[in-house]
Order: C-alpha cells, then sequence, then structure tokens
C-alpha cells in the first residue's frame, strides 16, 4: 500500500490530451487514499451498531469497494516501477521481500485482538504472485486476468470443499486461506484487479475512449448486481461471480469519477478538485502506516471493552476523521509514513523519514 515515488513513467500517445506527470502520481496516491478511508469507514461502522439501513448499506459498499481498489492501485504501483526499467532480479527480490514482510506484519496483527479482518497478508501475497506477471507483454497480462476472472468463481468453490484443509498444518492452511478458502479476500479474487491496474498505468491515466468505456461497465456492473440481487435471480456469496460483479463496478466507477477530476480542465474545477484530493492524497502516502493505526486502536478497544453493544461515537470520530486528520498532520509535517519508512529501509528503497 506504500506510495511508488520518482516515477518516469512513458507518455502514450493519443489524439486524446494527454495527463501532465504530475496528475499521473496524484492518481494513484488518490486512489489509495480514497481505499484507506473506505476500509476506516468499513472498520469503524462496529462503534455504530445502530444505524440507519440507508448508511449500513453505504459502508458494506465501502468495505467490498476497498480490497479490490487496494489491489488496482497495488498493480498501478507494480507497473510504474517496472516504467522505469530497473533490474528485473533485483527488482523482483525487493517485491518479494516486500510481500513477505506485509506477511508477516499482517499475521502479527491478527493476534492482537481487533475485530478487523486483516488484508495485508493477502496483500502480501498478491504482491509476490503479480509482480512477475507484470513483465509479460499485454495481450498476455490481459489473458491471464480474464482466465484468472473465470475460472474464481469454481477454485473459490473447489477450495472451501476440501475438507482436510481446514485441519492441515498451519502453514499450509495459511497460504490456502489466503489465497483461495478466506471468507474475506483471496488472491484469486484480487489478482485480476491488480493486473488491471497495471494496464491502466500502460494504456496512461488518461481522458479516452477507454476511460468512459471502463466508468460504463463499472455502473452497468453494479446495476447488474443490484437487479440480480433485488430480483433474487443471484445471491451473493464472497468469491462469486456476482460479487466480483458488484466489485468490478466499485472500482470501475471510482477509478473513473477520480481520473476525470483529476483531468479536469476548468481552471475553477482543477482548483477544487485538487483542495478536495489533498486528504487523500496525504492518506494513500501513509496509507500502511495508518491502516496499522487504526487497527491497533480498535484492538485496545476490543481488548478492554469488547465489541460496542450501544453507539459509541466517539469511536467512530477516532478512526474516521482522526486517522484522516493524522494522516494528513504526518504528511504535511513530516513525510513518509513510519510504516513505509520500515519497509524501505528493509526492501532497500530507503526514503527520508523527513521533508526537506
Amino acid at each position: 500500500m506504500s506510495r511508488e515515488a520518482e516515477v518516469d513513467a512513458e507518455r502514450t500517445s493519443s489524439s486524446a490530451a494527454p495527463v501532465p506527470m504530475a496528475a499521473r502520481l496524484v492518481i494513484p496516491d488518490v486512489l489509495r487514499g480514497v481505499a484507506i478511508v473506505a476500509m476506516l469507514i468499513a472498520h469503524a461502522s462496529a462503534f455504530v451498531p445502530s444505524k440507519p439501513g440507508a448508511l449500513d448499506f453505504i459502508t458494506a459498499m465501502f468495505s467490498e469497494m476497498a480490497s479490490p481498489l487496494f489491489a488496482l492501485v497495488m498493480g498501478m504501483s507494480a507497473q510504474l516501477v517496472w516504467s522505469r526499467r530497473p533490474s528485473v532480479r533485483r527488482t523482483l527480490v525487493q517485491q518479494v521481500v516486500r510481500g513477505l514482510f506485509l506477511i508477516v506484519l499482517g499475521v502479527w496483527m491478527a493476534t492482537w485482538g481487533s475485530w478487523v479482518a486483516i488484508i495485508l497478508a493477502h496483500l502480501g501475497v498478491l504482491l509476490i504472485v503479480g509482480v512477475p506477471i507484470l513483465l509479460a507483454r499485454t495481450p498476455w497480462v490481459i489473458g491471464i486476468a480474464a482466465g484468472v476472472l473465470v475460472l474464481s468463481e469454481p477454485l473459490v468453490a473447489l477450495g472451501r470443499g476440501w475438507a482436510w484443509a481446514y485441519t492441515a498444518p498451519s502453514p499450509v492452511r495459511d497460504v490456502l486461506e489466503w489465497t483461495l478458502m478466506s471468507p474475506h479476500y483471496r488472491l484469486i479474487n484480487l489478482l485480476p484487479f491488480f493486473l488491471v491496474g497495471g494496464l491502466l498505468i500502460r494504456h496512461g491515466l488518461r481522458r479516452d475512449t477507454l476511460l468512459w468505456a471502463l466508468g460504463a461497465i463499472g455502473v452497468l456492473s453494479y446495476l447488474g448486481w443490484a437487479a440480480a440481487v433485488y430480483l433474487d435471480i443471484a445471491t451473493t456469496v464472497s468469491g462469486n461471480y456476482i460479487d466480483t460483479l458488484r466489485d468490478i463496478g466499485l472500482v470501475f466507477t471510482v477509478y473513473a469519477l477520480v481520473v476525470f477530476a483529476a483531468t479536469a480542465r476548468r481552471d475553477g474545477a482543477r482548483r477544487f478538485w485538487d483542495a478536495v484530493f489533498v486528504p487523500l492524497r496525504a492518506c494513500g502516502q501513509v496509507a500502511l502506516s495508518l491502516y496499522v493505526l487504526h487497527v491497533g486502536l480498535i484492538a485496545v478497544w476490543n481488548t478492554a471493552n469488547g465489541r460496542p453493544i450501544d453507539n459509541v461515537y466517539l469511536g467512530w470520530l477516532v478512526i474516521v476523521p482522526g486517522m484522516i486528520v493524522i494522516g494528513w498532520l504526518w504528511w504535511r509535517f513530516v513525510g513518509t509514513g513510519p510504516v513505509e519508512w520500515v519497509m524501505g529501509w528493509i526492501t532497500g528503497r530507503r526514503k527520508r523519514l523527513r521533508r526537506r
């Protein structure tokens, strides 16, 4: 979830106006910021168990959007690294170490006692598997993404039907959970979004026919999911096709909206979106640190008091606006997030902790 900086992304020729280099870097940060804020909202919802059905539904949509959006942005970041034409061997080693760091951190955080389903180990596996695939040519990446998408539901169903897997030794069971069996996040469902993120960077983050098409696909996918659920045609089960259809709807729609906003041409609109994007960019650049911090705070509360029965509005305020403010303050006055700094030091991609 960390930001990849100093990117030398190549401009893509098109009849549409190209996006300035600054916008190319802003868009992934904003999307990552949207993802971490969505996750904060989802995890803080337990502090307000009694709320109107409409708010409960909106919170659920934030929860469903967060993980595939993170996967999309991770694919973008990975492709941005490859666009610099670095040493393949060194980069693969660094990305594997990053993935292992996320796995170890995620496994440790799962012991803290929060009510959060920790995603970091799943993202670590995603990074290890997804980064090498982005070395392939575009047609191959498209084919792999499509193939994994088509096979996702039967493979998830197959994995969940393995009775022996539930009593397997810890390393085997953990790997199966991260890839196929988890009721929350799975490599098989996140990998297509990761690869699409890489493909979007190859294409270029700009207003063109593809962006309009992705926006339309997003809206139609979400409406298709809503109609299927409302008409009781299909049931949403984590990992099945209808679940993925909703995720595609949410992620593609958000991506299209962010790119449209980031590439606004009128001065007034550009100034407005620049201001709106500041806290999202800030949270996006320190997303991993915010994730660790808010899970730690929830764990402290849960250990001391248990899951709230009555509404605890202060808890919600601490986890959502509180974390956003902390993220902005750290980004504004310090710079690199502390967990991002540690990961950079471990992987050999060191960053300055403080701004110059």
